[in-house]
């Protein structure tokens, strides 16, 4: 993949980024989800990722779990390959230029349907669904259930690897504001312009259980709210429904109207994501807006 990447690195690209409107906004939270079945009557129209990523302690690998098997026509998505290498934090959003080039070497075209899914528990699918959200791509679902749902209804699966058929013509459109930094979040410590809800286990927010990452303090953003991920996920890994979600983050926000100024944080920009997807479900007002950084940048020992 670097490779492809590198052979067309002096090509001149035109990013073109415009300010997102209201139109574009019911485009881009349509179809966030998609069921197993939508997905099985849908292959041959679409374009798939397998965004599968584990934590380190799990000893798994992902891509060699893909090769094993995968949706049919699915490419694997490595989500540690393709984050920024410059940044000294995890997972972090790579440049627009960087994902141009990347997605061209998929054969990606702007008017692709892309549907995400994971052999994990939802969360890396997300993360790629808001990467895509966040430079522009309109058309973009994560697979509910994953593919632990869609084995289990044994439907169809392949060890194919699928050719990748170079298109030069997608432009990015980045969205900046769907990303804060730790000055925004510092600043909004006295402004509270937004409201921000850490991903991560209660444990964890408290300060009471250990960060998984040693150079890691414990506790939490000042005046944050924790609504740990799972409690959106069903034991089959799909989502609550929209009732259901509805009723824990008014429970979590205590309020009636739901807030458009939310912005979720975790441990390194991952289970935020599912946060992300999970609000826009059920408001669709709302942009996903994430604190990339994350408790990685914002918990970092001196």
């Amino acid at each position: 993949m670097v490779k492809l990447l590198q052979k067309y690195l002096k090509k001149k690209i035109i990013v073109k980024l415009k300010n997102i409107t209201k139109s574009t906004l019911k485009k881009i939270t349509k179809m966030n989800l998609v069921s197993t079945e939508w997905l099985n009557n849908n292959l041959k129209n679409i374009k798939i990722f397998d965004a599968s990523w584990h934590m380190p302690n799990l000893k798994r690998n992902p891509k060699k779990e893909y090769l094993d098997k995968h949706i049919p026509g699915a490419f694997f998505f490595d989500i540690e390959e393709h984050s920024d290498k410059n940044s000294p934090f995890p997972h972090m959003l790579s440049n627009s230029d960087y994902w141009t080039r990347m997605l061209w070497s998929f054969g990606i075209k702007n008017t692709d349907h892309i549907v995400v899914y994971d052999f994990s528990d939802v969360y890396s699918s997300c993360r790629l669904w808001f990467s895509l959200k966040y430079f522009g791509h309109e058309k973009v679902s994560v697979l509910d259930g994953g593919l632990k749902k869609w084995l289990k209804e044994k439907k169809p699966i392949a060890k194919k690897i699928e050719k990748m058929e170079h298109i030069d013509s997608y432009q990015t459109n980045e969205n900046t504001a769907l990303v804060k930094n730790k000055k925004q979040i510092d600043e909004n410590i006295i402004k509270k312009e937004f409201i921000v809800v850490d991903a991560r286990s209660r444990g964890r927010f408290e300060g009471k259980e250990p960060e998984p990452r040693k150079d890691l303090k414990s506790g939490s953003i000042p005046n944050s709210i924790c609504l740990p991920f799972k409690e959106c996920i069903n034991d089959d890994h799909t989502f609550k429904n929209k009732e259901q979600l509805l009723i824990k983050f008014k429970e979590v926000l205590k309020c009636k109207k739901l807030p458009v100024n939310l912005v979720f944080s975790c441990g390194s920009g991952i289970t935020a994501t599912v946060l992300s997807l999970a609000y826009s479900l059920i408001n669709d007002k709302y942009l996903p807006t994430i604190y990339d950084g994350s408790w990685a940048e914002y918990g970092k020992l001196k």
